[in-house]
């Protein structure tokens, strides 16, 4: 089991910052080899579950999760129900200065079957792959070449 944290300060409204990271669709973009669907209605609230599905051909597994607590625009707790990935994310987002926000990202975990010593790599590439992709959700000007397409907020 790994736990991780990652914080970014990023010239967005707490709103926006928000909305970016809680674009649940939009993770797909800026997770390597990733589409996210979303299986419940909209809008996100408590017990809204969607599906992270990674992978190529038929090396691919699913990582779902449900919203078990949402508070906007600052708290969500996501807990993962996969049968391959469990733990839960916690995204916090809060103001900082006048202009800015501030993002907190924490998540615990695990991949079954895998033994202990895989946790340091574990959590190095989980460390890496999560910051890349909070960063590119958090990008105020996106490259739609970097993330696929630019940035729209939900309806």
């Amino acid at each position: 089991m790994v736990l991780f944290r990652l914080e970014r300060v990023v010239p967005l409204p707490v709103e926006q910052a928000w909305a970016r990271l809680t674009d649940w669709p939009r993770h797909g973009d800026v997770v390597p080899l990733t589409r996210v669907t979303v299986l419940t209605p909209a809008p996100t609230d408590v017990g809204t579950v969607f599906v992270a599905r990674t992978g190529v051909g038929p090396l691919t597994f699913d990582d779902p999760m449900e919203v078990v607590d949402w508070r906007p625009p600052t708290w969500c707790r996501l807990a993962k129900r996969g049968g391959l990935v469990t733990g839960w994310a916690e995204v916090e987002v809060h103001p900082h200065g006048d202009r800015y926000a501030r993002v907190v990202w924490r998540e615990e975990l695990a991949v079954r079957r895998l033994p202990g010593l895989f946790d340091s790599p574990l959590g190095w590439l989980a460390r890496r792959v999560f910051g890349r992709a909070v960063d590119g959700l958090l990008r105020p000007d996106p490259d739609p070449g970097a993330i696929g397409r630019p940035y729209r907020p939900p309806p």
